[in-house]
């Protein structure tokens, strides 16, 4: 990693694949911000692959945007992402700017819970890679299902520490789930609501 003029320091995250794969973009290293692995998006996708092409997508706590900017690449209509460090905000609209596709996405600098109460879009493919150890996955998750942001047999991504309990709710079925480390990470597939 490299060090910034304004002391916030860089890595990068590797898109791995579509029209934009092997592309590296710059990402701000911040607290809690965990860019999800490149082995772990590669299970995910491979999970997705009849899901992704023509999406509407929502990145829920986008941090560095990875989950995101694969669906871009790999054919998801449009991806709304919800950053709310202002820093990582900055960083994730140039890398948007940066792969010409701004015209497929809309990036909004929000809390996520407060964006979701305010929301009547509805979404075929929604990623929750929220700060670990609070809880927010499956409050999210409940968020999402109030507030009927859930297209017909949606599926929803959520990444959290292995350590926190499985979120369960009606309508929404785990279909997938696995770990690597202290992550684990789950498909649900929205079946009734």
């Amino acid at each position: 990693m490299k060090a910034q003029s304004n002391n916030q320091r860089t890595g990068q995250i590797r898109i791995i694949g579509g029209q934009w794969r092997g592309r590296k973009l710059p990402v701000l290293t911040a607290e809690g911000l965990r860019p999800t692995t490149d082995r772990v998006r590669e299970t995910l996708f491979n999970w997705l692959a009849g899901y992704v092409n023509h999406a509407r997508c929502l990145d829920l706590f986008a941090g560095s945007g990875a989950l995101g900017l694969e669906a871009l690449s790999r054919g998801a209509e449009h991806v709304s992402f919800i950053e709310k460090e202002p820093a990582v905000y900055r960083q994730l609209s140039n890398n948007l700017k940066t792969l010409d596709a701004t015209h497929r996405s809309a990036l909004y600098q929000a809390d996520a819970f407060k964006w979701l109460e305010q929301q009547h879009t509805t979404f075929d493919i929604v990623f929750i890679d929220p700060p670990f150890h609070h809880q927010y996955a499956a409050k999210a998750l409940q968020h999402l299902v109030d507030a009927s942001c859930l297209a017909p047999e949606a599926r929803v991504y959520l990444e959290q520490e292995k350590s926190a309990p499985l979120p369960a709710l009606p309508g929404v079925s785990l279909e997938k789930e696995k770990t690597a480390g202290e992550v684990r990470y789950m498909l649900y597939h929205c079946t009734s609501i």
